[in-house]
């Protein structure tokens, strides 16, 4: 058998004020994941846990994201995380804050023949 893609979800999150990478990324893997309910484990016979999820976040600082974080939020199966730059980060007018805009996507695989 081989690990196959079942399903790609993507998500947008932010953290308006406090430019916390990791609660920005967090957000946008919630947001991929909480808009919809996988049925396809079961549908093919097997346990949801049996999933194996790779996280792709995008944000422009990838060394400020706590993947083990952002890992803990999935509910199901196992998962990697990987931190790309991407995203955006915009500055208020004095320069002394921002809005971190991160995007996540989710590739889900399971054991196929």
């Amino acid at each position: 058998m081989a690990m196959k893609r079942v399903a790609l979800e993507i998500g947008m999150g932010t953290d308006i004020r406090g430019a916390d990478y990791t609660k920005a990324a967090v957000r946008a893997l919630r947001d991929a994941l909480w808009h919809n309910s996988l049925s396809i484990a079961a549908a093919l016979g097997k346990d949801t846990d049996s999933m194996v999820v790779e996280v792709r976040i995008g944000v422009p600082k990838p060394d400020l994201v706590n993947k083990a974080e952002v890992l803990a939020i999935l509910p199901h199966g196992t998962g990697t995380v990987a931190v790309v730059e991407g995203g955006l980060e915009i500055f208020n007018d004095e320069g002394t804050s921002s809005t971190v805009i991160a995007q996540a996507a989710a590739i889900v695989r399971l054991d196929l023949p």
